[in-house]
């Protein structure tokens, strides 16, 4: 049998991940992630920008507001948890 683990690198994007920016990291181990796509409208065809908010298990409170970071999303931690914090992409100039 061989192992067939596949390793993510930098530029990859892990299965169901998503690209968001830090809203608030105020919680202890916990992380507000905005994620924000153009989506058309349906019934005039303009595009309108949407946001998802996602609240993210942190485990080392690495994450600071305005971070662009990925999150994966993992078994239910509390009633709205239900991502982890997988990589900080960028940290936001201090």
């Amino acid at each position: 049998m061989s192992d067939n683990t596949a390793s993510t690198t930098s530029t990859e994007k892990a299965k169901g991940a998503r690209v968001g920016e830090v809203a608030t990291a105020g919680r202890d181990k916990t992380i507000k992630v905005v994620v924000s796509y153009v989506a058309k409208h349906p019934k005039y065809g303009k595009y309108v920008r949407r946001r998802t908010v996602l609240h993210a298990h942190d485990e080392g409170n690495e994450a600071n507001v305005g971070d662009r970071v990925e999150v994966v999303p993992c078994r239910p931690m509390s009633k709205t948890k239900t991502w982890k914090l997988s990589r900080i992409m960028s940290s936001r100039a201090s």
